[in-house]
């Protein structure tokens, strides 16, 4: 059956392009990604001249030009753009387009569009890292934060989802081989434990750890620096790298793990990168962010809606849609209450639940819901 279904594929792949061209909408993915790319430079021109500072993007784009210090900007300006706006907007480009990316490739790799990078524990591991490193920072692990310093919580993130992946391939693996159903069932245990345990932690924490834990745990760029870009922003970039070269393999892989190994694809090699590549992304994007939630689900689902499933598109165009998103929803957390800043999660999770509850109801006769 299944060498049948891979028979199938290839044969379809093979037909006249006049019959393969119904329904194909390439030329509608291109300009769309041309498209989200203005929006991107938009989204980032806007989150740094917004706020307090009255500088315009034209004098931002002078001051970066000329490298002087006599520009148009006052020296105000340039520490509030240079120094708080410029990292924040940047870091928060980077952790939109990994979660969005991770996003649509576990969905691509369990075929299934309500899957999360979440599902694999990453995020459970990395804020169990980083709660025990503000509960235990002042006592058990007080020899961490004397070596680190300031790096201390996202490395402690970063290692609590890097373990949980090794469980995870431990459990999932056997003789060489990963069951993606098996990985699913023991991400979503090793993510209730790794829950437990914050549990277990924040009922140790004093008031001052809490709000701190509470504050965290709820998402936000507050705070970021060019130290966090320089320390997330390799890890995320790197981690997306060979994503694009698994755009074809993906697709196979809608017709099952047994079609795409027929149809030439290495299987267990592009479940291992993949896996790897996710864990890092959303790993690194945690440990300085917090939890931020909806936005691998909703970014790839849409897209997916507007240019279909072909990964060779899906995967830029989610990195792109899901960067803009997040350094939009950034202005707005730190705007919209202002003085005072909104966690960004809360405000993801406001507009992206109901979102994408619509998405679903509005689909459920297709999905069988």
């Amino acid at each position: 059956m299944a060498f049948n279904d891979a028979m199938a594929g290839l044969k379809q792949m093979s037909q006249p392009n006049e019959q393969r061209r119904e329904g194909d909408r390439t030329a509608l993915a291109i300009l769309v990604i041309a498209g989200l790319v203005l929006v991107s430079m938009a989204a980032l021109a806007f989150s740094i001249t917004t706020g307090a500072s009255n500088a315009s993007i034209i004098d931002v784009i002078g001051s970066m030009v000329s490298g002087k210090a006599e520009s148009a900007l006052s020296v105000r300006d340039r520490i509030v753009i240079f120094d708080i706006r410029l990292p924040r907007a940047i870091l928060g480009f980077l952790i939109g387009g990994g979660l969005a990316v991770s996003g649509a490739v576990m969905q691509g790799l369990f075929r299934n569009p309500l899957a999360d990078p979440g599902l694999i524990g990453v995020s459970a591991g990395s804020s169990l890292g980083a709660v025990a490193m503000i509960v235990l920072g002042g006592s058990v692990l007080a020899p961490v934060v004397h070596v680190f310093g300031i790096f201390s919580l996202p490395i402690a993130a970063f290692v609590g989802g890097l373990i949980t992946t090794i469980l995870l391939y431990k459990i999932a693996t056997r003789h060489g081989q990963t069951s993606i159903a098996t990985m699913l069932l023991a991400g979503i245990a090793l993510g209730s434990l790794a829950l437990a345990a914050t549990g277990i932690l924040i009922y140790m924490a004093d008031d001052r750890q809490l709000r701190d834990l509470t504050f965290w745990s709820m998402g936000s760029l507050a705070g970021s620096t060019w130290s966090k870009v320089a320390g997330a922003g390799p890890i995320i970039i790197l981690s997306l790298l060979p994503l694009p070269f698994m755009a074809r393999g993906l697709n196979a892989l809608t017709l099952g793990e047994a079609a795409a190994f027929h149809m030439g694809v290495a299987v267990q090699r592009l479940k291992n990168v993949a896996i790897v590549s996710v864990a890092a992304a959303v790993g690194a994007s945690v440990a300085v962010s917090g939890g931020i939630g909806f936005v691998g689900i909703v970014v790839p689902h849409i897209l997916r809606m507007v240019i279909g499933p072909d990964h060779r598109f899906l995967l830029p165009a989610s990195a792109l849609l899901g960067g803009s998103l997040l350094v939009i929803a950034d202005v707005v957390a730190r705007t919209i209450v202002s003085p005072a800043e909104l966690p960004i999660g809360i405000l993801t999770a406001g507009v992206g639940g109901p979102f994408f509850l619509w998405m679903l109801l509005r689909q459920r006769s297709r999905l069988s819901l």
